[in-house]
């Protein structure tokens, strides 16, 4: 693992730049931050997608902030806005989807943890130590290491040479259903529903709309997850996620995969910079 830029730097001031800010990034976040690494800033969309979004720290784009079990993130719009979130206890979200901000914070550490199966421009040459997360990434050639992101004995592994296991397309487990789970836009259009996370649904209902086409869950339970009404999506896409084990306090907390992924980055991190 790659890492020997900061050797006189404390581990807790290393700069850490994080692509994404959905569920995944926001709980890797969250344990990093928990491990007193504070300098975090993520890098988001204009319109993020998360389906969680009561743990996604991209809702601070839209709102200006969001908490997630006690950790507060606030949008910046630059660095100076950005130091002054750190030095409050917060975690930076700015809408960079080019990365332009490597170049200006000069981080430590970049993670890619926007689990888009593939690739989307991050390279070697992004920090001392770049962290990658699942598909789409080889390690030795697009960063330095690669975490293995699919569910089973391997999830959280730490890959230093060559790639994660491809893409299944089956969502993980819970309470005995995957794909019945999830629900996708069945048109592309805009995206509109009344429903609110939380809200218990059963199946054959409607829980929304794209363009007048009904989308409807497919098991009965709550509403574990949905995108923000009014977004723009394209057929197939991922727009909600419904809970069959209807416990409505797993909306509010990072759940156990996402825990394990921040693992295995604060692993990669402590094996580079712990010397």
């Amino acid at each position: 693992m790659a890492a020997s830029k900061s050797d006189a730097k404390k581990m807790k001031d290393l700069v850490i730049v994080i692509r994404g800010a959905g569920e995944m990034a926001t709980g890797i976040a969250c344990r990093l931050y928990r491990a007193n690494f504070r300098r975090i800033l993520m890098l988001e969309t204009v319109s993020p997608l998360a389906v969680r979004r009561q743990v996604s720290f991209c809702e601070a784009v839209h709102e200006g902030r969001m908490t997630v079990e006690g950790i507060e993130a606030v949008k910046v719009a630059d660095c100076d806005e950005l130091q002054e979130a750190w030095e409050g206890g917060r975690i930076g979200v700015r809408v960079d989807p080019a990365g332009e901000s490597l170049s200006e914070c000069r981080p430590e550490v970049f993670i890619d943890a926007t689990l888009a199966k593939r690739n989307l421009g991050t390279t070697l040459a992004d920090a001392p130590l770049v962290i990658a997360m699942g598909p789409g990434f080889s390690a030795g050639v697009d960063c330095h290491v690669v975490v293995e992101t699919n569910r089973g004995h391997n999830l959280g592994r730490l890959i230093a040479s060559g790639p994660a296991a491809p893409n299944t397309g089956i969502p993980g487990d819970i309470g005995g259903f995957t794909k019945e789970r999830v629900l996708r836009a069945p048109v592309a259009g805009i995206f509109n529903s009344e429903r609110q996370l939380g809200d218990r649904v059963c199946r054959g209902e409607a829980i929304g709309r794209v363009d007048g086409v009904d989308v409807p869950a497919l098991i009965d339970g709550i509403l574990r997850g949905l995108i923000r009404p009014g977004s723009v999506v394209g057929k197939g896409l991922k727009i909600g996620d419904v809970d069959p084990r209807g416990e409505v306090s797993y909306l509010a907390t990072i759940s156990e995969k996402t825990r394990a992924l921040g693992g295995a980055v604060l692993e990669a991190i402590l094996a580079a910079y712990n010397r």
